[in-house]
C-alpha cells in the first residue's frame, strides 16, 4: 500500500500541473481527496495490514494528504491568477498605448501668494500665521476696534459663538507676533485665508490676503512707500508708479488706498478702453499706513520709542489682475478647464 500511495501521489501532480481553471482544480480536489475519492478508497484496505505496518503506512497517508492539500491551494491561486488575466484582457486591448497621467501643478491663487511672499522674504520679513477660527480680541479688539465702533460694520464678519469669529483679515497675525516676538525690531508677512458674508464676481466669502508689517525705531512713512514701490515693481513690472490716497483703517493713522498705474496700458495706447482701469490709468491695489499707536500700547510696545507701518493686500485680486480673471469665483470653483491655462 506504500507504493499505491506514492504512484497516487505522483499521478496528482502531474494532473495538477495541467489543471488550469479554478472548476478544474476543484475537479482534482474531489477526485483525489473527497468522501469517495482515490485515497480514501486505498485507505479502506487498511484494515487487511498487519499491526506493525498500520503505523507505517498511516503516516505516509498523511504526508500524501497534507501534499495533495497543499497541490490544491497552489492549483487554486496560479487558477485565479490566470482567470484575473484573461478578464483584464478582455476588457483592456494591451496593445494600445498606455494614456499619460497629467501632472498638477500650484493653483494660480497659491502661486500667487508663493510670489507675494517670496518678494516680501528678500526684504527680510518673516512669515508669521495664525487661527482661521479667531478670538474678537486678536480680529477687533486689539486691532483698535472697540465693541462700538462704526468701523466693525465694514467687515462683515462670520460669528462661530460669543466673541469668537472666523478671521476678516489677517491682521490678528499682527497681534500675535507682536505679542510673541517682544521687543523690536519685528518685520512679519502674515498669508492666509480671511471670511467676509460677502458673495459676487469680485467678492468671495472666502478669499486670501497677505499682510505686512514693520516696526522699529525711526520707521517713517517714506519707508512704507519705498518698501511698497519694490514691493509692487517686482510684481507688475519696473515701470509701476505709485500714488497714495487718504483713506482710513481703524489700526492705522495715517491710513492710505495705495494705487499703481495701470500696467495694461502704461503707453497711453487705447487708454479710453482699458479693461483695468477704465480709462483712468490707475488701478487701486492695497491699503497701508503707519500703525495706530493704541495698537502698539495693546501688545506693549512703547509708541513714544516705536513705530511701524502695516499694509494689506488681497491675492485674489492680485490673481485676477495678473491672469485677466474677470470672476473671483473662477478661482475655488475648481473647474480643471480653467485650471488647466495655469
Amino acid at each position: 500500500m506504500e507504493a499505491e500511495l506514492r504512484s497516487l501521489l505522483e499521478e496528482a501532480r502531474v494532473a495538477f500541473s495541467g489543471a488550469d481553471t479554478v472548476e478544474a482544480v476543484e475537479a482534482l480536489r474531489v477526485s483525489f481527496l473527497g468522501k469517495k475519492g482515490k485515497v480514501s478508497v486505498l485507505l479502506r484496505q487498511m484494515g487487511k495490514l498487519s499491526a506493525e505496518e498500520r503505523p507505517v503506512v498511516g503516516k505516509i497517508a498523511n504526508e500524501v494528504r497534507d501534499e495533495l492539500r497543499a497541490l490544491v491551494e497552489v492549483g487554486l491561486e496560479h487558477a485565479e491568477a490566470r482567470a484575473r488575466a484573461r478578464d483584464l484582457s478582455e476588457r483592456l486591448d494591451v496593445t494600445q498605448p498606455g494614456r499619460r497621467a497629467r501632472s498638477g501643478h500650484a493653483h494660480p491663487l497659491m502661486r500667487t501668494m508663493r510670489e507675494i511672499v517670496s518678494v516680501l522674504s528678500e526684504l527680510g520679513f518673516v512669515v508669521a500665521t495664525g487661527p482661521e477660527v479667531e478670538h474678537d480680541f486678536y480680529n477687533f479688539e486689539a486691532l483698535n476696534f472697540p465693541p462700538d465702533h462704526p468701523a466693525r460694520d465694514m467687515q462683515d464678519t462670520f460669528f462661530i459663538e460669543e466673541g469668537v469669529v472666523l478671521r476678516t483679515h489677517t491682521s490678528p497675525i499682527q497681534i500675535r507676533a507682536m505679542l510673541e516676538m517682544g521687543e523690536p525690531p519685528v518685520r512679519v508677512v502674515a498669508p492666509g485665508a480671511v471670511y467676509r458674508c460677502d458673495q459676487d464676481a469680485t467678492h468671495a466669502p472666502m478669499f486670501f490676503q497677505v499682510e505686512g508689517f514693520f516696526v522699529d525705531e525711526g520707521v517713517t512713512f517714506g519707508d512704507l512707500k519705498g518698501t511698497l514701490s519694490f514691493f509692487l515693481q517686482r510684481l507688475f513690472g519696473a515701470d509701476v508708479r505709485l500714488r497714495l490716497r487718504p483713506s482710513f483703517f481703524p489700526f492705522t493713522e495715517p491710513s492710505a488706498e495705495v494705487d499703481m498705474s495701470c500696467f495694461a496700458c502704461s503707453a497711453g495706447e487705447g487708454r479710453e478702453a482699458c479693461r483695468l482701469c477704465k480709462g483712468t490709468g490707475w488701478i487701486e491695489i492695497l491699503g497701508a499706513g503707519m500703525i495706530d499707536p493704541n495698537v502698539l500700547e495693546a501688545v506693549s510696545i512703547d509708541p513714544e520709542r516705536y513705530t511701524g507701518f502695516a499694509f494689506g493686500i488681497g491675492v485674489d485680486r492680485v490673481a485676477m489682475l495678473r491672469y485677466a480673471i474677470d470672476d473671483i469665483r473662477l478661482l475655488t470653483e475648481n473647474d480643471t478647464r480653467f485650471l488647466a491655462q495655469f
